[in-house]
């Protein structure tokens, strides 16, 4: 009777280490699988961080390319008009500019 008792209690523990065996590799895989799907998610995240802080410095970039533009723009206008103005002066502001630069490139 013993014998038999020490044999069931020794088939149940080796049931029981295989249930635990069996437990222990289905935590695993359901932890390996929730760092994938928690790291999948946080690459998502930065990539829609990453996206939305390109597209505002893209708009900030477009912004700024914008009023240079205009800036320039307003500055050829006020040459222009200015030349415009003084043809003859404007002549000779030039022709003096280039006689400066041309001695500065002489050095």
């Amino acid at each position: 009777m013993e014998k038999q008792t020490a044999k069931d209690d020794y088939g149940r523990v080796i049931n029981d280490l295989q249930l635990l065996r069996e437990d222990l590799a289905s935590l695993t895989k359901a932890v390996a699988e929730g760092q994938r799907s928690s790291a999948n998610n946080l690459k998502d995240e930065i990539n829609r961080e990453a996206h939305a802080v390109f597209d505002n410095l893209r708009k900030r970039g477009d912004a700024a390319l914008t009023r240079a533009t205009e800036a320039g723009s307003q500055t050829v206008e006020n040459v222009e008009h200015k030349i415009e103005e003084r043809p003859f002066l404007s002549i000779i502001l030039m022709f003096l500019a280039g006689i400066i630069v041309g001695k500065m490139l002489d050095r």
